[in-house]
């Protein structure tokens, strides 16, 4: 019969050592990292935006004009059948995703054609979901993107 010698695992006092910094490290990293999730969601909501502007001028190249206010963003995915009729609409729509998405924080797009600022203004109210704000409440607009 064998006798194992020099078998040996970890303490306890080893494994509170390690859980205590691992601790510290979460407590160091975490809020770096938690805080960052603001600033992604209005870098997300202008990639959208920017989009959205992309697949309006791939629209107005076919059909000559934008979809108005009415029609709304879902003009892009859908041929309206109200208001100024598209001619040439495309097949499959200007967008990939058969619906429009929401904003990061849940809110729908806001698009009014013709714009106060440019042929169509397209606007994300922010974390707070009200106009105005500022930081991350801060509304994400068309026009500031240029």
């Amino acid at each position: 019969m064998r006798k194992i010698k020099n078998i040996r695992g970890f303490t306890l006092l080893e494994i509170i050592v390690v859980v205590f910094i691992l601790s510290i490290l979460a407590a160091i990293v975490a809020p770096r990292i938690i805080g960052r999730t603001d600033d992604a969601r209005i870098a997300e909501a202008k990639v959208q935006i920017k989009n959205f502007e992309t697949a309006l001028k791939l629209f107005k190249i076919d059909n000559g004009f934008y979809p108005d206010t009415q029609q709304g963003l879902e003009a892009l995915i859908q041929e309206p059948t109200s208001g100024r009729i598209p001619k040439k609409y495309r097949e499959g729509g200007y967008l990939e995703q058969k619906k429009i998405p929401l904003d990061p924080w849940g809110n729908p797009y806001i698009y009014i054609s013709p714009g106060v600022h440019s042929d169509f203004d397209i606007l994300s109210y922010g974390a707070d979901g009200k106009d105005g704000g500022e930081g991350k409440d801060a509304d994400i607009k068309s026009w500031d993107l240029q």
